[in-house]
């Protein structure tokens, strides 16, 4: 294991266990990306960062969507192409993510990449990048 890219202290919004509905725009925004293209998404910007990505959650069942965690207020500075959605708070909606522990029973969500200290989040303008990269 990487020491540098570990998670000395774990954040607030990360639940102790199992999982919980956090709101997005508060401790972060985030950007949903469902199915397939959601996976490529991750893996290009895993694949760019050297695996250091920050903070990507993954749903098991349903539409398998990927959540992008990025810093609070920032997903909205982007155009997002379709079908990836920005989740932020803007007055006119309320949007919730669902946020496992870092470990144990957290079915039906997990990690695709965990946050750290050097990475608590996805850099938002990188991830615009590899979306738009994915859709074309």
């Amino acid at each position: 294991m990487n020491s540098r890219k570990s998670l000395d202290r774990v954040p607030s919004w990360v639940p102790a266990t199992g999982h919980a509905l956090r709101h997005a725009g508060v401790h972060f925004d985030a950007v949903r990306i469902g199915g397939f293209l959601g996976e490529d998404v991750a893996y290009r910007l895993m694949e760019f960062t050297d695996f250091c990505a920050g903070p990507i959650v993954r749903e098991a069942t349903g539409e398998r969507n990927l959540y992008f965690l990025l810093p609070p207020q920032t997903a909205v500075a982007h155009a997002w192409p379709a079908p990836a959605r920005a989740l932020s708070r803007n007055g006119r909606s309320e949007a919730f993510v669902g946020i496992p522990a870092l470990d144990g029973a957290t079915w039906p969500l997990d990690w695709r990449s965990l946050p750290t200290t050097e990475d608590p989040f996805v850099e938002p303008g990188l991830l615009h990048v590899m979306v738009t990269r994915a859709v074309r």
